[in-house]
């Protein structure tokens, strides 16, 4: 008997289409398919085909930073029927379970990070780019007591970079 061949599309409809069998589906390039459904039931979602389609673009590439504007993008590309509003819903319902990370850089731009780990980040002005910091690399100081009532959730470092003129 021989294996099944690998299949790649571009069309998340087509592919939840055209793919009968779940096992199939774990031969998508990049997170399969039966991956993403599982980790939105772990974290209590409905896998809606919407969130599915978003899931498997977002996490397909690993770890990366992305704005709801640049994951529009993709899924347009993609040929995702969704409207920029369900981007947005969908990038909150994923932080609020934790499946992604907000990273709020200036009161204009924000991005939604798959590294979900410990961490701090660059941001690269002009080419609004941001880059992973491990934690042990940065030390921060004395933090201040929260108030009555509260606690701290954690404590996000942005260091802004600029290119050096030549």
């Amino acid at each position: 008997m021989t294996p099944p061949r690998a299949m790649v599309f571009t069309n998340i409809a087509e592919a939840s289409e055209r793919m009968p069998h779940p096992a199939e589906r774990a031969l998508l390039t990049g997170c399969p398919w039966h991956d993403v459904k599982a980790m939105l039931r772990e974290v209590g979602l409905r896998p809606t085909r919407q969130r599915m389609a978003l899931g498997w673009i977002l996490f397909a590439k690993g770890d990366r930073h992305i704005t709801a504007e640049m994951l529009y993008e993709e899924a347009t590309k993609a040929k995702v029927p969704v409207s920029l509003a369900t981007v947005y819903n969908t990038l909150h319902q994923f932080t609020d379970v934790g499946l992604l990370r907000q990273v709020a850089v200036d009161g204009s731009k924000t991005y939604f990070d798959t590294n979900v780990s410990q961490h701090h980040h660059f941001f690269v002005e002009g080419e609004n780019d941001l880059l992973d910091i491990p934690v042990t690399d940065v030390v921060v100081g004395k933090t201040p007591i929260p108030p009555d009532g509260y606690e701290v959730a954690r404590i996000d470092v942005v260091v802004r970079l600029r290119r050096r003129p030549r």
